[in-house]
């Protein structure tokens, strides 16, 4: 990595990004991070809405420099009737790809998740085969848990996916 990377709310100009890493195909999107054509209008839609920004989802730019690299997310994920944990993903540019930038955004969600919301847990799905992603959650502090067996529908099959969890104690803020 040649500059700083950090997040940063998605402007108008970045949804160009989000739409290469989700709706351009595999060849940008990733075998593991496609999963078909999208309405196109959907993400303008949401984001001229409330900005990909709520109290039950997110999305921000990962950014080095002025240079918009891709994007991370999280869901809310219900953990029974009294509280939730976080669910996040990441999705970069072919470029930005092996250098590191996954880990360092992952890295940064988890501290700003952490930081500004109450959730004791947050968690990533991958795909049993994505070892990248695998390297990243590990690097970023995750620990691997096990594997949800045919979660995800892919491609026409479905795929084992591996499940990664940080918790709150695991992290040092500040």
């Amino acid at each position: 990595m040649t500059q700083e990377i950090r997040l940063r709310p998605v402007a108008r100009d970045d949804l160009q990004v989000l739409q290469a890493v989700t709706n351009n195909g595999p060849e940008t999107a990733s075998v593991h991070g496609w999963f078909g054509w999208t309405d196109p209008a959907g993400l303008v839609r949401r984001w001229e809405e409330n900005g990909l920004l709520t109290p039950d989802f997110g999305h921000l730019v990962v950014a080095e420099g002025p240079e918009a690299l891709g994007h991370v997310s999280w869901y809310r994920s219900g953990q029974g009737p009294l509280n939730h944990s976080w669910n996040i993903g990441a999705g970069l540019l072919p470029a930005a790809r092996g250098r590191g930038v996954g880990t360092a955004a992952q890295r940064l969600l988890v501290h700003y998740l952490f930081a500004h919301t109450q959730v004791h847990r947050i968690d990533a799905h991958t795909d049993v085969t994505n070892t990248a992603e695998q390297r990243a959650l590990e690097k970023a502090g995750f620990t691997r848990e096990g594997t949800l067996r045919g979660a995800q529908f892919r491609n026409g099959g479905y795929h084992d996916m591996a499940v990664y969890s940080i918790l709150r104690p695991e992290v040092t803020l500040g």
